[in-house]
């Protein structure tokens, strides 16, 4: 019956017909491929080979002509390497001891010193100084002052503020411009500043409008790196160092010779500071005195309220000279008197104590700066035409077109607006362009 059924209205037909047969009752019958299996371990087909041979263990030519490329430039680079040590333990040659600064006796002498110190000097390269020598050689005597004077810039001379309603705004320190000014008669004044050159410019320009009082400039490119931190390294400038004073804010700027350096506090922009017009006597003191070296003086000082600290040895020395002036003194003024009283001479009077070596040159000073104020005063409209000039000068220097730039690259003249040569001026004489170069 049920295959009758099975026969006339298929396999489903013939399930509802037969209620009480249940699944496992049935024959064994394929799994449907949209339920799931249950089966573990199901059966493995066997592997079956085309009987192609296999990529590893035949190459083609291209792939066999790289690796052999590969190879022979491995090895090239390897005998250049080699070679290249080698050659950096050469000896060394008077420019390479010139650049670093060192001499024979103490440079390093063996082969593998040699090639580390040329090897780190590779990687050391940014971290160094853009220039070997970042001041130029000193003029001859009697133009060249006797001592360099390193000045930062920030929270020393101006400091710089934010917020939302200015924007960047930058202040100057009181007595800034008196500072520099009256210190310049003593000093080589170089403004030494981690700021980059578009920043920092500007600035200078504003407290040195004439270019009277600060010898050069010298920006972020010419301090060094060491372990991340920014140092003004004095062993590049070019100047002996016992003749040096590098006067800052931050003591990591001078970590390489703090004995050549005078820290003092930032300037938070309190309207009423005078710390850095209390820096004046002292600096000026060393400028008088002109002692051969003035790192045994700077370190002396170290530590110690400088203004302070020296006003308290100028009054020492300033009551040691009136003690030695006035000493036996009252006598000869007694004497003199009961002589004018008799009649005998007549009476003098009372001098005062004479100034000491200091006061003096001190006065000297002063006049000088109260004349060279005058003198722009009195001729501003005159420097101010020569600044203009300068000014339009550097203007015209700038390229206006992509093809000036790379005429001043290459070297070709920069040609006129109406295309002429600007090496030829026009002779109101004469039908044609004369060149400059003749007479």
């Amino acid at each position: 019956m049920f295959a009758a059924a099975l026969a006339r209205n298929g396999p489903r037909r013939a399930l509802r017909l037969a209620p009480s047969r249940t699944l496992a009752q049935l024959p064994n019958q394929p799994p449907s491929s949209n339920l799931p299996s249950l089966d573990f371990s199901p059966q493995v087909q066997e592997e079956q080979t085309t009987g192609a041979k296999s990529s590893k263990d035949s190459l083609s030519s291209v792939e066999l002509r790289r690796r052999r490329i590969g190879r022979i430039s491995f090895a090239a680079l390897l005998l250049g390497f080699g070679l290249n040590a080698v050659y950096m333990g050469r000896e060394w040659d008077e420019f390479e001891l010139k650049a670093k600064k060192m001499t024979i006796e103490n440079a390093p002498s063996t082969r593998f010193s040699r090639t580390k110190e040329r090897f780190t000097d590779i990687f050391d390269y940014f971290n160094k100084p853009a220039w070997p020598e970042l001041l130029p050689p000193p003029l001859p005597a009697p133009h060249q002052k006797p001592y360099t004077l390193l000045i930062s810039v920030d929270d020393l001379l101006v400091t710089s503020t934010w917020d939302r309603q200015h924007g960047w705004r930058t202040a100057k320190r009181p007595g800034v411009d008196y500072f520099l000014a009256y210190i310049s008669q003593f000093y080589e004044v170089v403004v030494f500043t981690s700021q980059n050159f578009y920043t920092a410019a500007p600035i200078l320009d504003k407290l040195d409008r004439y270019n009277f009082y600060i010898s050069h400039r010298l920006y972020r490119e010419a301090t060094r790196s060491i372990n991340g931190k920014i140092v003004k390294d004095l062993s590049y400038l070019n100047r002996p160092l016992e003749t040096v004073i590098s006067l800052d804010t931050n003591p990591e700027h001078v970590s390489t010779h703090p004995e050549n350096a005078i820290v003092i506090p930032k300037w938070n922009g309190n309207p009423d500071d005078k710390g850095l017009i209390a820096m004046i006597p002292f600096l000026e003191s060393i400028g008088i005195y002109k002692p051969q070296d003035v790192r045994p003086i700077l370190t002396a000082y170290q530590g110690k309220d400088i203004p302070l600290e020296y006003a308290k040895k100028e009054a020492e020395s300033k009551a040691l000279h009136v003690e030695k002036y006035t000493k036996g003194k009252p006598q000869g003024i007694a004497s003199s008197s009961f002589s004018s009283m008799l009649g005998l001479s007549p009476s003098t009077p009372h001098r005062p104590v004479p100034l000491t070596y200091l006061e003096q040159k001190r006065l000297e000073a002063q006049q000088q700066y109260q004349e060279e104020q005058k003198y722009i005063r009195q001729n501003k409209d005159y420097l101010e035409g020569l600044l203009k000039k300068e000014q339009e000068m550097m203007a015209s220097e700038i390229p206006g077109t992509l093809w000036e730039a790379i005429g001043q690259f290459t070297g070709d003249p920069k040609k006129k607006p109406d295309g002429s040569d600007p090496t030829k001026i026009s002779d109101p004489n004469a039908s044609k362009d004369v060149p400059a170069d003749k007479p």
